[in-house]
């Protein structure tokens, strides 16, 4: 019977904790678009491949782009929970 409990217990707390995870990240993607926001025109800009550590010299505003359409689509995620 405690088992049902601690089931009904872990579903609750599955969306808050997406939620919280979500939060950070949007956060943290928030932190990354002001920054490349605030760099000069002239400054170079590197992206992380994935998975891996080798970085590639990329255009700032296509990156700063990137960044904030990723961002706008962590938003909707967020609202549509």
């Amino acid at each position: 019977m405690s088992s049902k409990l601690r089931d009904n217990e872990d579903s609750f707390e599955g969306p808050s904790a997406l939620k919280e995870e979500l939060n950070k990240k949007i956060k943290e993607q928030k932190i990354v678009v002001d920054e490349l926001s605030k760099l000069t025109k002239n400054r170079k800009v590197y992206v992380q491949q994935r998975n891996s550590n080798i970085f590639f010299r990329a255009d700032r505003d296509q990156t700063l782009g990137s960044c904030k359409k990723e961002l706008d689509d962590m938003k909707k995620d967020l609202q549509d929970m």
